[in-house]
């Protein structure tokens, strides 16, 4: 159930963070199962507009609405859940912003619709993104200026992947994690210490050094059912200017999110073990 997935005192824990003038990061612990650190984060971006989107929501506490209210003209306009796991917090936000379109992945509504949990309400998706016409689907013009997306949808998870063109970030939730999550865990003081299998979990997903461990995730696990569709999206994604990537799990990487991009997925972009 959901409550197990929520840190206990969000407000206390979670680290607000301006990565540009337009983008804020909402970083909070979490341990996947109750034993992998692997941490999570929202992302609030103001659009050319003034209106706002947010990314993988998380708790919407009193110092979340404080800077939202601060950032543009305070409207969130679009509620994006970039896979089928990052959705938890969706309704809370719904509420709070009624007139929000919310995004998702397909697979999402029925998954969400067949939940029985009180934090996971029965909002009708404005965009279900389709692997069938994916780059077909369009979100608004307001949203199109400023961003160009990719629907991964051979990622087991069924990842959507977003390039925010005016100060060239690179959003995403569980393409690529940064691991340790250092930032997401630096005011949970009351966390249990890392353990044995955090830490073994935290070297597969860390894209230091050669990278070889997350290569090999990438391409025997995650890419496996599809990997022609999963290389093509990659590519796709490569081609976009970014310089920072914002992950849901791990330290944002910022200035050089382009070349640790290349490294990770470099069997993926030239077809070369």
């Amino acid at each position: 159930m959901s409550h197990k997935l929520i840190p206990s005192n969000p407000e206390e824990t979670m680290v607000i963070r301006d990565i540009t003038p337009n983008i804020v990061t909402l970083s909070v612990p979490f341990s996947r199962f109750g034993k992998l650190r692997v941490g999570g984060r929202g992302t609030v971006v103001k659009l050319t507009s003034g209106n706002l989107a947010v990314f993988s929501p998380v708790a919407l506490t009193p110092a979340v609405q404080k800077r939202i209210s601060q950032l543009g003209n305070g409207k969130v306009a679009y509620i994006v859940a970039p896979d089928i796991e990052h959705h938890i917090f969706v309704s809370d936000w719904a509420r709070a912003f009624p007139e929000a379109k919310i995004i998702g992945p397909e697979g999402l509504p029925a998954k969400r619709a067949k939940m029985h949990d009180d934090k996971v309400g029965k909002e009708a998706f404005a965009v279900e993104f389709k692997a069938a016409d994916k780059r077909q689907t369009s979100i608004s013009p307001e949203f199109d200026t400023d961003f160009e997306y990719e629907f991964v949808d051979a990622h087991v998870n069924k990842e959507l992947v977003f390039f925010y063109k005016p100060d060239r970030v690179l959003i995403q939730a569980d393409l690529f994690f940064n691991l340790p999550a250092n930032e997401q865990y630096s005011r949970a003081k009351d966390e249990p210490k890392e353990g044995t299998l955090s830490r073994i979990f935290a070297s597969i997903q860390s894209p230091q050094g050669d990278a070889i461990k997350m290569k090999r995730f990438n391409w025997y696990l995650v890419s496996k059912g599809d990997r022609e569709g999963f290389n093509d999206s990659i590519r796709r994604i490569d081609a976009w200017d970014f310089d920072t990537v914002i992950p849901c799990h791990g330290d944002t990487i910022v200035g050089n999110g382009k070349e640790v991009f290349r490294k990770v997925f470099d069997w993926h972009l030239t077809g070369k073990k």
